[in-house]
């Protein structure tokens, strides 16, 4: 297994990604990761002995997070993120993993790598944690603002399969987000989307309102991509929020300190749960490939887990068993 690293994208780039690969390829022997990027960047944080399974491969230009990505794409076609990707269209690669501009990856993803055959959107899939103390991968968060019913069935299915393998859930239950429990809720493209779900090879558990998403109640919880993507960013904003104003609370006086000092085990596991390091990355499932989109700020331990993550991605075959299923699923219509 081949995983290119896209060695300069995101905001730590390059030093975390150096060392989160560094560390992937030492705990990994049975993968091969090529670093994409400025050489003497990446040797400058790399160090002179390299693990034998690491190789450099030398690209002159980087897409930034300010990119219009279509146009960064199709101009810097010596950029770590398009040379990546190129490796994995031409089977240089089996994967990539990058933590740069989200836009320009999928961009990549589409007009680079492609779609698996009879997929019509891709879907990028995040993994968020749950009070339960499992995880929920949850998709789109971004990809396609737009969605049909027959995208909402696709999106399921390859999150069935990303699931069972990835998450190792035997059994995903697959949620539909929505604004309420019953049936015949929500809008023109959930209540076409129901029963196609209702009737694909997998458990769906029917709809999930928001306010329930993070209480265990589904595996795979299914939206389309401009709700995903404010959904996520509103659970993001509103952690951050927690946490700083616990912060402020706990400095306020000497007792509160005191308080602090005694409730930091807690605190801090309860912190952990919802670290981003923990997870990963973010799978762009429906692309020909294993593409993982890393935190942009992701540190050595969180890049290290999305290597960890395409590696599972690949080892488990993933693309595999979404062709598969979605030949003996077919096609839906509403």
């Amino acid at each position: 297994m081949r995983i290119a690293i896209d060695a300069m994208g995101g905001d730590n780039a390059p030093q975390a990604i150096v060392a989160g690969s560094l560390d992937a390829a030492r705990a990994y022997p049975d993968i091969t990761l090529v670093l994409v990027g400025d050489e003497a960047q990446i040797k400058q944080h790399a160090g002179a002995n390299l693990p034998v399974n690491l190789e450099i491969v030398h690209t002159t230009e980087v897409i930034d997070a300010e990119d219009e990505p279509v146009k960064a794409v199709r101009r810097k076609k010596d950029s770590s993120m398009v040379v990546a990707a190129r490796m994995v269209k031409e089977g240089l690669a089996d994967g990539m993993v990058s933590a740069g501009n989200t836009g320009a990856l999928m961009t990549a993803g589409l007009l680079i790598v492609g779609r698996v055959k009879g997929i019509e959107r891709p879907a990028l899939a995040s993994i968020w944690p749950t009070m339960g103390g499992n995880s929920m991968l949850t998709l789109d968060v971004g990809a396609n603002m737009d969605a049909e019913a027959n995208h909402l069935y696709q999106y399921a299915l390859m999150a069935n399969a990303y699931a069972q393998i990835v998450l190792e859930r035997p059994k995903p239950r697959i949620g539909l987000l929505n604004i309420g429990a019953e049936p015949g809720k929500g809008d023109k493209l959930r209540k076409e989307a129901y029963p196609l779900l209702e009737s694909g090879p997998f458990y769906f558990v029917g709809n999930i309102e928001a306010r329930e998403a993070l209480n265990d109640k589904c595996d795979v919880l299914v939206a389309d991509g401009f709700t995903g993507n404010n959904m996520l960013k509103l659970i993001e904003g509103f952690g951050l929020g927690i946490f700083g104003e616990l912060k402020k609370m706990f400095m306020k006086s000497a007792m509160t300190k005191l308080a602090a000092v005694v409730l930091k085990p807690g605190l801090t596991a309860f912190k952990n749960k919802f670290d981003y390091a923990e997870y990963g990355g973010a799978p762009l499932l429906g692309i020909d490939g294993a593409v993982i989109k890393a935190h942009g700020s992701s540190n050595p331990r969180a890049f290290r887990m999305a290597i960890h993550q395409a590696r599972a991605f690949l080892k488990g075959d993933v693309l595999g068993k979404i062709r598969t299923d979605l030949a003996e699923g077919g096609e839906q219509t509403s």
